[in-house]
């Protein structure tokens, strides 16, 4: 079995090399030329000395005289040789560099892309700690024997000519190398089957042990609520020990192999002389070609070991290599159409929900999906705003998502203006609809940055606008730099009322034609978000031409409203006014009157928006 396995390493490993090879054919024909040079200068660095032993040193002794003009010369020809090796030294390593971090930096935007291209879905499966690992440490892995791969290439090349040199030298020697060589291949194919399982599960902690990190300090606020710090860390250096005992492995297997790897070539050397010393009391070579000869196993014993490192680091390569093309070859991206809706189109956008049912899919396969929203149907009309209203769990969420097509219909249609948003461009879509969710995300950049995201056509003013549509512009004037503020990552100097305030002001800057809210204000003050929703409410007092879908659940808000969608259970129970459901849908009443009491309750001290931030970045806010 364990043969059969490393096998297929050595099968998947070569594999990958071959790929690499395909897609960067150019520079790797120059650093295998640059090896190549080396190799062949090696050996003739090898008979050059010889040549001086021979022919110039030995002779000096036995005259007792030094050929002034032979040393020259010899001196000339090693320097000549010195400096080829280095220009294929150089040549060698600057392609191998360029092609394997050309290559990390190329698979590193394609699991980017990729992930960017998958479905919410499937992000939903996979820990952010592992997309992490796949996106860094994975890619590096995959491609780490690109590094000495030239150099083992160029060292079979010197093996053929050190051999084919052999032959030509003395077939007894030539039969000692051919004893040493395959040796030496022989145990570096043996050191990589052992290494095999050990770089394969050590690559795997890595990525756990990411993940663990991960999870651990994105849910800070709960470990540090709940008092889990040490059960946490024991958890992480569980484990981290794991991680160090495996790598302890790797580098114990490494600490056997390495010295026999070196003392081969060594004990060829000394074969060469003992053999060499009874050719040349037969006369059958010369002094020259026996240093020569012993000369070449001496210098051998270095890139014969990058034959190794290849072999050693192939597991590895496919353990990481495994895990990225698990990315590349996902499966459930949304296609996007080549229908465009007008960019210049003042009047708001018309959203309609048709016969729209959804499921989640379930984390494994064999599990059933679990049912989200049945055969829901509603409009939006132009300029119209109308509140999603529903117990947790109903869908309310899940339609503000699939409005904007962060995931799509198991059945039915979501349409734009007559349009089916499956059949837009991604442009087209970004350009007509905008979504602000309730947990808002706000990037480690400006102020300005974080609303106008690069978009073209958004200058200062229509910042403050946008800004002052979201109730924003105050605080973000009374910051030290103003638009040029730097907010820390996931905006830690700002309140959680004024990061909603800062995310709703990006998406208005884009002045969308849907405007979908997603519980986007909770966050704020109640008079506040009434104050910013009658200003999205009015577009001559500054408001933005655009329908308006909400998620809401305080009555105030509600009451703004056109109209009500109620839900339960993912479905559409009852729609109309407010006014209406509260006096003819019981389930209606009861829930907006239990929110209400929620907001009034005495024993609320303060709100979200009033919260100061912690050090760590983390804030109290209170669950809605």
């Amino acid at each position: 079995m364990t043969s059969r396995t490393s096998r297929d390493v050595l099968r998947r490993g070569l594999s990958v090399l071959g790929r690499a090879i395909r897609e960067q054919p150019r520079i790797f024909t120059v650093a295998v030329a640059g090896s190549v040079l080396f190799g062949l200068l090696v050996i003739a660095s090898a008979y050059v000395v010889g040549a001086v032993v021979g022919d110039v040193v030995v002779p000096a002794i036995e005259q007792g005289s030094v050929g002034v003009g032979a040393l020259a010369l010899a001196a000339g020809v090693l320097l000549g040789i010195s400096v080829l090796r280095v220009v294929g030294i150089f040549g060698r390593r600057l392609g191998a560099g360029f092609m394997q971090y050309r290559l990390q930096a190329a698979y590193r935007r394609r699991v980017t892309r990729r992930y960017l291209e998958l479905p919410l879905a499937w992000h939903q499966r996979n820990a952010t700690g592992t997309l992490l690992s796949n996106a860094n440490s994975d890619v590096e892995a995959a491609w780490y024997p690109i590094a000495p791969l030239p150099f083992a290439v160029g060292t079979l090349v010197m093996l053929v000519g050190a051999i084919a040199s052999l032959f030509a030298t003395d077939w007894a020697l030539a039969l000692v190398g051919l004893t040493v060589f395959p040796a030496l291949f022989s145990l570096n194919v043996v050191y990589s089957r052992r290494m095999a399982p050990r770089q394969a599960r050590a690559q795997r902690l890595r990525a756990e042990v990411s993940g663990i990190a991960h999870e651990s300090f994105d849910g800070a606020l709960v470990v540090k609520t709940m008092g889990r710090e040490a059960q946490e860390t024991a958890r992480f250096s569980g484990r981290a020990g794991e991680l160090r005992d495996a790598l302890i492995s790797v580098g114990r297997l490494r600490g056997v192999f390495d010295p026999l790897l070196e003392t081969l070539p060594s004990l060829g050397t000394l074969a060469v002389l003992v053999v060499g010393a009874f050719r040349l009391r037969a006369g059958a070579i010369t002094v020259t070609e026996l240093v020569s000869v012993a000369f070449l196993f001496t210098v051998l014993a270095f890139p014969v070991r990058a034959i190794g490192w290849v072999l050693a680091e192939l597991p590895r390569s496919v353990a990481g290599w495994d895990r990225v093309r698990r990315v590349l070859d996902a499966t459930g991206e949304m296609p996007y159409g080549d229908h465009t809706l007008d960019p210049a189109d003042p009047t708001p956008a018309t959203l309609a929900f048709a016969g729209v049912s959804f499921a989640y899919e379930p984390a494994e396969a064999h599990l059933p999906g679990v049912q989200v929203l049945g055969e829901v149907s509603f409009t939006v009309p132009a300029g119209r705003t109308v509140a999603l209203v529903g117990p947790t769990g109903s869908g309310k969420s899940t339609i503000a998502a699939l409005a904007v097509r962060l995931v799509d219909p198991l059945s039915g249609a979501v349409e734009l203006d007559g349009v089916d948003v499956r059949q837009l461009t991604a442009e087209s879509l970004a350009g007509t609809a905008a979504l602000v969710a309730q947990v808002p995300f706000v990037f480690d950049d400006t102020v300005r940055a974080n609303v106008t995201l690069d978009r073209p056509g958004i200058g200062d003013e229509d910042v403050w606008a946008a800004l002052r549509l979201a109730e924003a512009d105050g605080f973000v004037a009374a910051l030290p730099d103003g638009l040029d503020t730097m907010v820390g990552e996931r905006g830690t100097s700002l309140s959680g009322g004024q990061r909603q305030r800062l995310t709703l002001a990006r998406a208005l800057a884009g002045r969308p034609r849907l405007l979908v809210l997603d519980d986007a204000t909770s966050a704020v003050d109640p008079r506040v978000e009434a104050a910013i929703l009658a200003a999205l409410r009015t577009p001559a007092a500054g408001g933005p031409a655009a329908s308006i879908l909400v998620v809401a659940y305080r009555r105030a808000t509600i009451a703004l409203a056109d109209e009500v969608i109620y839900l339960e259970q993912g479905r559409v129970v009852a729609r109309g006014t407010h006014t209406e459901l509260l006096a003819t849908v019981g389930g209606y009443a009861d829930l907006v009157t239990a929110y209400e009491h929620a907001e009034t309750d005495p024993k609320r001290q303060r709100t979200p928006d009033e919260v100061t931030p912690l050090a760590s970045g983390l804030e109290i806010e209170v669950d809605r």
